[in-house]
């Protein structure tokens, strides 16, 4: 499907910070809880993410990811999800973070 270029500028993708991670309860398959620093603009938003495979807790918090952050908010189980976290799958189909090569500002926007 192609789109045109003014539905591309709809999707706002920003870079944030993971503050917290935590495993999320009550789901049906392992995923973490985040909490994500998106700068002063935006803040802190929450998103629940399927990324058990190849991230710890430990290992989220501090990385610099992108996400879409304005789509409207996602009930996922017991949890309302804030923004998108984008990732894709490996060879396995393990999901594999997006994130940039290099340090930027927090709520920077993905052009």
């Amino acid at each position: 499907m192609v789109i045109s270029w003014t539905d591309f500028e709809k999707i706002e993708m920003h870079t944030g910070c993971i503050i917290e991670a935590k495993a999320a309860t009550g789901v049906a398959k392992p995923a973490y809880r985040l909490q994500i620093d998106f700068g002063d603009e935006i803040g802190v938003k929450k998103s629940s993410a399927q990324i058990c495979d190849l991230y710890t807790t430990e290992d989220l918090v501090g990385k610099m990811i992108i996400a879409v952050t304005n789509f409207p908010p996602k009930q996922v189980g017991q949890f309302m999800s804030e923004v998108l976290v984008l990732g894709v799958p490996n060879a396995r189909g393990q999901i594999v973070l997006m994130n940039t090569d290099s340090i930027v500002e927090k709520g920077q926007r993905v052009i």
